[in-house]
């Protein structure tokens, strides 16, 4: 069946979404579907990937996003999909998307949304915080169950607004990581000679530097290390809007700038060399990098107030976003046996593969979902379910 997927806030430089319809269009493609990305560009244009082709219709660019896009011509977007025709309709924006589920719906095809993001806790980045942003994202929610036929969200942390609503129509399927690519022997010592020495701990941010992302958070937790007589450095790896004002907040301290990494295996050797990695951001829903630092052998600190704890488990430590917060988590990570925190650090991500997404966002769609053979499940439980969820305990 012909699968249409639509998309906003994706860019040639954009990280988690970009990986995730990635690896999903791959999986599709196995499965014996037809994929098709429709993302927002500068101009029309249609290419040829091994996820399927991705067809660009011309958005405008969201001011002070780094390049962001979005569909805002509707009726270009309904003209594309008539003549696509989907089997199936899925759909990662439920905001200035929304309406398409109203479009499928009207012409007998079913749907699925991706809720990617906590509207709950965007609100709360945007300055409305408690009972005022729970009620309004559980009205926007509300319409949003209305409008499709099913919502996948990858994490329990995700779910729980819908939960909150009492909505019918929720999947909890987790994303998977690419074991193959991301794996401790990626471990490079040239690298990590570029950026410490031998009695520096290094320190990883690999994520878009952008607002919602908390970046400052990592470059704060660092000095607050460096004060406290800890030899560490920072490698900020990414790029996006704030790279100049993080830059002048870092002047005076060790940290280093990669700017924007293409090359997947160049992030991870960085992810596989560095001794912590730091995922400070308050909404992240899944966050992908983390468990790409997971897979690389490399524990993670994370923001207790996001759905990275669920997902790191034990083989990570969750810190309240404060810079003292964060320096403290380190340091206990830090405390465990070099060995132990990255051997369970990999475990802990071979409890997640793109098979088990794959096969549980095609449940969604109420596809026929193939058995995959026991090596092409490695992320999955005995049960072929996808990898368990829940708290740190440390």
């Amino acid at each position: 069946m012909r699968i249409v997927r639509l998309a906003n806030f994706v860019s040639g430089r954009s990280g988690g979404l970009r990986t995730a319809l990635r690896h999903l269009g791959e999986g599709y493609r196995d499965a014996g579907h037809e994929p098709v990305l429709v993302i927002p560009g500068d101009r029309a244009g249609v290419t040829r990937h091994p996820w399927g082709p991705m067809i660009t219709l011309p958005g405008p660019a969201l001011p002070g996003s780094g390049g962001y896009r979005v569909l805002t011509d509707r009726a270009a977007v309904r003209r594309l999909l008539t003549r696509l025709a989907p089997d199936r309709l899925e759909v990662s924006d439920r905001s200035t998307l929304r309406w398409t589920g109203t479009w499928a719906r009207a012409h007998g095809v079913p749907s699925v949304l991706v809720s990617h993001e906590c509207l709950t806790g965007l609100l709360g980045q945007w300055g409305m915080t408690g009972s005022a942003a729970r009620r309004v994202a559980d009205r926007l929610n509300r319409r949003t169950v209305a409008a499709y036929d099913r919502v996948v969200c990858t994490t329990r942390w995700a779910a729980e607004e819908f939960a909150r609503i009492d909505a019918p129509t929720v999947d909890l399927v987790p994303l998977g990581v690419d074991l193959t690519t991301f794996r401790p022997e990626r471990a490079d010592r040239a690298l990590r000679e570029r950026y410490a020495d031998d009695t520096e701990v290094l320190l990883v941010h690999c994520a878009r530097l952008s607002t919602e992302k908390r970046p400052g958070l990592a470059i704060d937790a660092l000095a607050a290390l460096r004060r406290a007589g800890v030899p560490a450095v920072l490698v900020m790896a990414g790029d996006g809007p704030l790279r100049g004002t993080l830059a002048r907040r870092a002047a005076r301290l060790p940290v280093h700038f990669t700017g924007f990494l293409p090359d997947r295996s160049a992030v991870a050797a960085l992810l596989a060399t560095a001794d912590v990695v730091l995922a400070p951001g308050p909404v992240e829903t899944f966050g992908l990098a983390g468990l790409e630092a997971l897979a690389s052998g490399t524990p993670v600190v994370v923001n207790a107030a996001s759905a990275l704890p669920e997902v790191v488990g034990g083989a990570g430590v969750a810190a309240y976003g404060t810079p003292a917060a964060l320096a403290d988590a380190v340091l206990r990570l830090l405390d465990r046996p070099a060995a132990a925190r990255r051997a369970a650090a990999r475990a802990r991500a071979e409890e997640f593969g793109w098979p088990a997404a794959v096969a549980g966002f095609l449940r969604a769609h109420g596809a026929d979902v193939p058995v995959p053979s026991p090596a092409a499940a490695s992320g999955t439980t005995a049960e072929g379910t996808p990898g368990r969820l829940d708290h740190p305990t440390a």
